[in-house]
């Protein structure tokens, strides 16, 4: 198990992570998601050691991450650590070697994993003459090229398309069904809802929202969405002796809430104490009922309500960074790539 307990990071005056804490559990796919600058990239660089925290600690099987253990982690940067000039296989074979494969099981587990995510016609490539996506493959290839224990991957569906993303799904699963905790960061909700079994929602240096999918989805008061047959005055006007909020369906014309010609469709709100089924005989007066039942917000949603309609959330970085980055890049060596395959100043000889 991957675990933060009570990390604090600054950098000056700027106090980037604040008491953070949660777990990661073996053969769970953890999505770690929040605004721009809200503290992931600085979190994970503190779980590899590439950047020190000011207090608490990180743990992996219950010990503090050491170079030893760090060779069984495979990490995924977001500034791509891949030498431009270098062949692909090349590259590949040169990572794996630094976490101590031989020669001809790094070339094997190279061209492995290059098969399975689609870049093995173009390992003898140059770096600088693939696409962003492909490059981003092989940058995905380089951290499993090891087999590793651990997944620690920042944004690495980004750039990527469909077809590139089905097929890192499915080795995503593939790792944690082996037992391996799989930690990755995204801003496509829609994916990291579909692929995650659990959730932390980041937000000013904090987990602010933590738990499965479903866990999330059913906190909080959840509305009821109806759809009937009739005008909106009409509706509002029988469900008015209830003394219920009634709002538009801000999904309506959505796969969630198709358009209808004549059908009005809507949130109720429940909190109140009004039952459901007051609301179903209510409705039903207004005209003939198309659907009925609890709406459980999306990731998506949940993620608005605690992150960008909080009326005090700051930013520990510039927009579009974290507050770390700049930081670790003038910091990068070769020891450090057999980790975070951020290379050094120079490319090493091809092999």
């Amino acid at each position: 198990m991957l675990s933060f307990t009570r990390v604090n990071k600054s950098f000056g005056s700027r106090h980037v992570l604040k008491d953070l804490s949660f777990d990661v559990h073996p053969g769970e796919i953890f999505g770690f998601v929040g605004s721009n600058g809200a503290g992931k990239t600085t979190a994970m660089r503190i779980a590899l050691n590439l950047l020190s925290k000011d207090s608490g600690e990180v743990t992996w099987q219950g010990r503090p991450i050491d170079f030893a253990s760090r060779q069984r982690i495979g990490y995924m940067p977001e500034e791509r650590g891949l030498y431009p000039r270098m062949k692909a296989r090349d590259q590949l074979v040169y990572f794996a070697r630094l976490h101590g494969l031989s020669h001809d099981a790094a070339v094997a587990s190279a061209e492995k994993w290059a098969q399975r995510l689609g870049i093995f016609e173009r390992l003898d490539d140059p770096v600088q003459k693939l696409s962003l996506g492909n490059q981003q493959r092989v940058q995905l290839c380089a951290a499993l090229v090891h087999e590793p224990e651990l997944l620690i991957l920042d944004e690495p569906f980004s750039g990527l398309d469909p077809v590139a993303v089905a097929s890192m799904s499915s080795v995503l699963r593939e790792m944690a069904e082996r037992g391996a905790p799989v930690m990755f960061s995204s801003h496509q909700l829609d994916l990291v809802e579909r692929l995650c079994d659990s959730v932390g929602i980041l937000a000013d240096g904090r987990i602010v929202a933590r738990g499965s999918i479903a866990e999330l989805r059913d906190s909080g008061d959840v509305p009821l969405a109806i759809a009937v047959q009739t005008t909106p005055e009409s509706l509002r006007a029988a469900l008015a002796p209830l003394g219920v909020s009634v709002s538009a369906d801000p999904l309506e014309g959505t796969g969630d809430a198709p358009s209808e010609a004549g059908v009005t469709r809507a949130l109720i709100d429940l909190s109140g104490g009004t039952s459901d089924q007051d609301v179903l005989r209510a409705a039903a007066q207004a005209g003939p009922i198309r659907e009925f039942g609890p709406r459980r917000p999306h990731l998506t949603e949940l993620f608005q309500d605690v992150v960008v309609h909080d009326a005090d959330e700051t930013t520990d970085g510039a927009p579009g960074t974290d507050a770390s980055d700049g930081v670790v890049q003038d910091e990068a060596s070769t020891a450090q790539a057999a980790a975070s395959h951020e290379p050094p100043t120079t490319e090493p000889a091809a092999h």
